[in-house]
């Protein structure tokens, strides 16, 4: 009974952490499963998205404009790392890792030190919360609308003649420059797109938590794989709808299984362990499903 009770006043936390890491999880999805990219840049555009909100807002500038301001920094960060990857031929997890590794450096600069506190600004829930600001209810309900909002907008924009350019490239590049497509044009948008949807996650974090710094980004991209595949493992991925709907259900019930082992008194410290090993299982099935299956043949 003390675990149930113990999860049940971690579940809206983690409500919280899961809707919000759903802007990870939609800029993780994009690169894999829709362009084939397999891409590290969230580790960095992550925290310049925090880095730049809180920058720009300690600086006097609005809370809104000033997390749009952060889109922007992350769609830079993820063209950056595509346009590394097109004009040099470098392999696109090496473009990742160096593009994140450059972007340690640029938030210190942009903040000016590792951290900035924010505890005396206004921000966003400030903004379009009022009073209700502090509640975590009504943050909840905010930062789910917005998210469940941008899903809807993914979703719209995948099934337009451009979305599903961006998925021929994804499915078949030489069938897609065969058609006319550009696979420049097309997989630098996507994966700014990728960039933008992390770096709204470091803002809308850093702005929740009131200070953002320089090593919030650790990690996040092993967290957003696994929400990811645990979105899909629950939801599916056969149609648009449900490859763009699983990241945000996967962060969701992701975080609730990490407040669950809170509550069955796992230490914090071992999280990055259980995370590293879930998904470690989680790609392995399909090898061991197809070795299985080649076995039977065989037989």
């Amino acid at each position: 009974m003390e675990t149930l009770s113990v999860f049940w006043n971690l579940v809206p936390i983690t409500l919280l952490q899961g809707v919000i890491y759903g802007f990870v999880a939609l800029g993780i999805m994009v690169p894999f499963r829709m362009l084939s990219f397999p891409d590290l840049t969230a580790e960095g555009s992550f925290p310049l998205g925090g880095a730049v909100a809180a920058a720009a807002i300690a600086g006097g500038l609005d809370p809104i404009p000033a997390t749009a301001l952060a889109v922007s920094a992350g769609m830079l960060a993820g063209s950056t790392t595509a346009l590394i990857h097109l004009t040099l031929k470098l392999n696109t997890l090496l473009c990742g890792i160096i593009v994140l590794t450059m972007l340690f450096s640029i938030n210190i600069r942009v903040m000016g030190t590792p951290n900035t506190p924010l505890f005396a600004y206004d921000n966003m829930f400030h903004v379009l919360l009022g009073g209700a600001a502090r509640v975590l209810e009504a943050q909840i309900a905010l930062v789910a609308g917005l998210v469940l909002a941008t899903a809807g907008l993914l979703f719209a924009y995948l099934k337009t003649e451009a979305g599903l350019a961006l998925r021929a490239v994804g499915a078949n590049q030489m069938m897609a420059r065969a058609q006319g497509i550009s696979i420049w044009r097309q997989t630098v948008w996507g994966i700014a797109l990728a960039g933008g949807l992390c770096a709204l996650g470091g803002a809308i974090v850093a702005q929740n938590q009131s200070f953002a710094d320089v090593n919030m980004g650790f990690g996040v991209l092993l967290n957003g794989l696994a929400a990811v595949i645990v979105g899909e493992t629950l939801v599916g991925r056969a149609t648009i709808l449900r490859q763009v709907l699983a990241p945000v259900v996967g962060a969701v019930v992701y975080y609730q299984a990490i407040s669950f082992a809170l509550a069955l008194g796992l230490a914090p410290s071992d999280l990055k362990l259980l995370t590293g090993l879930f998904v470690l299982l989680m790609l392995a099935v399909p090898s061991i499903r197809g070795r299985r299956e080649t076995l039977r043949i065989r037989e």
